[in-house]
């Protein structure tokens, strides 16, 4: 970073904090200075550590948060609170969440890339970096630790962050729970959940349904999701922890995206197929019946083992996934012969490992913390691909096209040391990924595919962070990033000749400066940051569910995020998170001029939220807004963008105890007044169906009744 733009964030950051900084150092010799209690993580450093302390944009959702006048069922629900990260709902749960974070993750077209995600230790992204939000057990989680920026390369390849879910740990006497919740569009959800610790075994064990209709036409889904973990000590200083979780979804629906016409007739509706020739004309997802069924399980251990000076930590994980997926692709559609038919097919197996030794000590009047690990994942995936008609019946499976077995596999060495003194705090880090992927073609009648590639990449970390006072933290971080394709995005290139091997990895150089003050019962983070990414992962087509993707010269994004918690007396609370980002294409390529906007990324966002408890916090009401900025929907910015919008909801919570019975009821009101608006788009269709509409006024009410034995 050069020194004028290191002055120009310095006065930037002075001017908006200056008042503050002043009450701040007013309140250092008071109790109500200290009155904001610090938010331990393990992100970032793998240790347990003051969040205020981590040079690094990192916020952290409790249980309350998570749980409280919420449905539990989409990680959108809490995340929306977060700066820096944008995750939308699509109102499709055959295509999980859009969540992207500063920028990165936003072009995917279902799940999750560019950003890592972690529940209990256990990696919920493949090696490739692609992941699954839907995998996250909200109804049981302790907290949700968000990551942004520089300090995530030392988690390897990806580019925009970390999300990592932590469940609670059981404890205490036995407790049973049961919940029922319902709402608009035939929206229900029941959860029967357990915890508590006998014989020195904490246990947690968690089963839930979810079933909706749907907003959209055609979106229908009923999710099935069931945990279970145990906690134990079987040796001093060593803690063992056993999870397994499950997820399960049969026939999801799929109501695809729609144009901008179809979208302002009926936001509700499906695009019509014009090659129809029943009368009415059906619409593509009907036609079809597009479709998605996902059988996902996966489990793990984790052996901690403390010593004098320092502490060895193994993990070990492993599951299955499997997936069949019914596209919307035209029989009629002239396709090349490799091209691998309208039905996808796999069966994925997965494994890995970390183990890592910490290492910590005095030195030079700091503390020293050294931590060198090397983490190891493998996945093999069992791939097929059918036709989706047989004669003239459609959405169902018909002959073979492709039959091939993929393999991806990573291997990262990791070390990361930091120095703590009275003042000083210093940061390094440096990873080399080194990731694998192999494809077998078994189906040779539209030639041979079978190949292999090979990337790598060294991720270093540096960070600095000054205590200005014990209420203001000033630092700076810098690093290098790495995004490789993921087999999503390997899997068609733009002239349909199957795998494609001339994908590049992205490359990108983070660098970040914040401020992280309280005061009294009020604590503000803020940072400006800017990544420059040579060889962007772009889409290069899109249409009829496959995407085929291209590199792009280069991309920089500069922007600032501001989160505010703050007690403001008398029961109420705010709680503010706003993030400004430029995201453009530095340099041309094909129809896209430089200087357009990249695609799914708003130029701004904004939670705010007003919230008021009763004494003995018996009773809870608040007043939540969202805004978000328009989003272009194509790199060349030539059709029109999802429109800008802001929602306000609100939500009750009320709460008894009687004898050994914990009840608890609540109440939301979303979009209170009737916002009609696109809650996200799909990057880069060929056709123009990028829109995805989003629910005007709806509602969720529910109850839960605890027992403690």
């Amino acid at each position: 970073m050069n020194p004028i733009r290191l002055n120009a964030i310095a006065a930037l950051l002075a001017s908006l904090f200056s008042p503050m900084l002043a009450h701040a150092a007013s309140a250092e010799a008071t109790p109500e200075g200290a009155a904001i209690a610090d938010v331990v993580v393990i992100s970032g450093s793998r240790v347990e550590h003051s969040s205020f302390d981590l040079p690094a944009a990192i916020n952290v959702l409790d249980a309350q948060h998570i749980r409280d006048g919420q449905l539990r069922v989409n990680a959108s629900e809490s995340l929306a609170a977060v700066p820096g990260v944008v995750v939308q709902n699509r109102q499709n749960y055959a295509q999980d969440l859009q969540v992207s974070s500063r920028g990165f993750g936003a072009r995917s077209a279902f799940g999750v890339r560019g950003v890592r995600l972690i529940t209990d230790g256990i990696p919920a992204s493949m090696p490739d970096g692609q992941g699954q939000a839907a995998t996250f057990n909200l109804d049981m989680a302790e907290r949700i630790e968000v990551l942004r920026g520089p300090y995530s390369a030392i988690y390897g390849n990806h580019a925009g962050g970390v999300i990592q879910l932590f469940t609670r740990d059981g404890e205490g006497a036995p407790t049973v729970e049961a919940s029922f919740a319902a709402g608009s569009d035939g929206l229900r959800k029941t959860d029967l959940n357990a915890q508590g610790s006998a014989a020195g075994i904490g246990y947690v064990l968690d089963a839930s349904r979810f079933d909706t209709d749907g907003y959209r036409d055609h979106s229908a889904a009923r999710r099935d999701q069931a945990m279970a973990k145990l906690t134990m000590q079987p040796l001093p200083g060593a803690k063992l922890v056993l999870v397994a979780n499950g997820l399960r979804q049969e026939d999801t629906q799929d109501p695809l995206g729609v144009t901008w016409a179809t979208w302002q007739r009926d936001p509700r509706a499906g695009e019509i197929d014009a090659t129809d020739t029943q009368v009415p004309k059906r619409t593509l997802a009907e036609r079809y019946n597009t479709r998605k069924s996902i059988d996902h399980q996966q489990g793990g251990a984790s052996w901690d083992q403390r010593f004098e000076s320092g502490r060895l930590h193994v993990g070990l994980w492993g599951g299955n996934r499997r997936v069949t997926q019914f596209q919307a692709f035209s029989k009629g559609f002239q396709a090349p012969a490799s091209h691998s038919g309208g039905v996808v097919d796999f069966d994925r197996d997965f494994y890995g490992t970390d183990i890592n030794w910490q290492d910590m000590r005095e030195l030079a009047g700091g503390r020293l913390t050294t931590t060198v690990g090397v983490e190891y994942g493998r996945s093999s995936d069992d791939r097929k691909g059918y036709e989706n008609f047989i004669g003239n019946t459609f959405g169902v499976q018909g002959k073979l096209r492709r039959d091939e077995n993929d393999v991806v596999s990573n291997t990262d060495p990791y070390l990361q040391t930091e120095w703590q003194g009275e003042r000083w705090q210093f940061t390094a880090g440096l990873r080399h990924s080194r990731m694998r992927v192999s494809v077998d073609d078994h189906f040779l009648g539209n030639g041979n595919d079978s190949g292999a590639l090979r990337y790598s990449r060294t991720t270093p970390l540096l960070g600095v962070l000054y205590k200005l006072s014990p209420a203001v933290n000033l630092y700076a971080t810098a690093a290098r990033g790495f995004e490789a394709p993921t087999l999503n995005e390997l899997f068609y290139s733009g002239t349909g000749a199957g795998f494609n091997f001339q994908l590049r990895p992205a490359r990108s150089t983070h660098i970040e400066a914040g401020i992280k003050a309280r005061a009294g019962d009020t604590r503000i983070d803020a940072a400006l940051f800017q990544v420059r990414t040579h060889d962007e992962l772009v889409v290069d087509a899109s249409s009829g569910g496959r995407t085929s993707y291209r590199n792009a010269s280069e991309t920089l994004r500069q922007g600032a995020e501001v989160s505010l918690d703050s007690k403001l007396g008398a029961g109420f609370s705010a709680r503010v998170a706003a993030t400004l980002l430029k995201a453009t294409y530095e340099k041309p390529f094909g129809s896209v001029r430089e200087g357009a906007r990249l695609p799914g990324v708003p130029r701004a966002s904004l939670f705010a939220e007003l919230a008021w408890k009763s004494s003995g916090e018996h009773f809870t009401a608040a007043l939540e807004s969202l805004s978000v900025a328009s989003v272009y929907a194509e790199d060349a910015n030539a059709d029109k963008p999802a429109p800008g919008y802001s929602i306000l909801n609100a939500r009750v919570v009320a709460k008894q105890s009687t004898g050994g019975w914990r009840i608890s009821e609540f109440a939301r009101l979303n979009n209170l007044a009737d916002r009609r608006y696109i809650g996200s788009v799909i990057v880069g269709d060929s056709n123009k169906r990028y829109y995805e509409a989003a629910p005007g006024r709806n509602w969720v009410m529910g109850v839960s009744a605890q027992y403690q034995f």
